[in-house]
């Protein structure tokens, strides 16, 4: 069970997300709020919290003050940011703690659950020790020049970027990518890359990823000579029960139906 913890001082907001992660994780999550920063804070020392969703505008003490506290003592914890202001300056700042996502209210139901999937993985790898190289992962951030945010690319510079984008996926998806890798390849920070991706594509770019590998996973699946123990590889997914969680949420099936609907099929 994982449990995460949501901070807004709205009522309302707080019991909307609350009730969306409920509905879709049941008994896998444990849901605790926070009405400001300095409970947020609290809970988390009490509590032990695995992922931590923060709004930025709150009494007391704003979401990034509470973030960069939380982050001095759990390097690893997963922090998004969950805020109605699409403001450079505070997703500059969201960058610098190191946080895994920084969505805009009113979000998607598609990118709050990628995001949350993201984060589970993050913790499962950290609680098992699957991942050497997960703290750099993490602590990844952006060091190039944030005046990107400021600048719009062309047509053709756009095009160039989505096909440059599509190759590297269609070339690299089995292994442990993160949009900040892609980001680096092309020469642009995450903060800009993560907007741009985001107008080229119509997505984010982990609901784009998760898409190709599922896609690629039922390719698989319908092999019946290829193990589905290894097809969360071959999808590249590291943990096989987070890929049957992203599986199951994104075609309403476990990989197991999916496979036996496909033998049916063929008989």
């Amino acid at each position: 069970m994982y449990k995460v913890l949501i901070a807004d001082d709205e009522p309302i907001e707080r019991q909307v997300v609350c009730k969306k992660i409920r509905e879709n994780y049941k008994e896998e999550v444990q849901v605790v709020m926070a009405a400001n920063g300095l409970e947020a804070v609290q809970i988390f020392n009490e509590q032990g919290v695995d992922v931590v969703i923060l709004d930025i505008a709150m009494p007391g003490m704003n979401g990034i003050d509470a973030g960069t506290i939380i982050r001095k003592d759990a390097p690893l914890c997963p922090i998004i940011f969950l805020t109605a202001f699409d403001d450079f300056g505070y997703a500059k700042k969201a960058i610098e703690i190191k946080a895994l996502e920084y969505l805009l209210k009113p979000t998607s139901d598609e990118d709050l659950f990628a995001t949350l999937e993201e984060a589970f993985s993050i913790v499962d790898a950290a609680k098992s020790k699957a991942s050497e190289n997960l703290t750099d992962a993490v602590n990844a951030s952006g060091t190039k020049d944030y005046e990107e945010q400021y600048v719009k690319p062309d047509e053709a510079k756009t095009s160039a970027m989505i096909k440059t984008v599509k190759k590297y996926l269609e070339e690299h998806y089995k292994e442990d990518i993160s949009l900040q890798d892609v980001a680096d390849v092309l020469g642009y920070s995450d903060v800009y890359f993560c907007k741009i991706f985001k107008q080229s594509f119509g997505k984010s770019f982990i609901v784009y990823l998760n898409e190709m590998r599922i896609a690629n996973a039922k390719e698989a699946l319908a092999n019946p000579f290829i193990n589905i123990k290894n097809v969360s590889t071959e999808a590249g997914y590291r943990e096989q029960n987070y890929f049957a969680r992203v599986f199951k949420r994104m075609t309403g099936r476990t990989p197991t139906e999916y496979r036996n609907e496909c033998l049916n099929k063929r008989n």
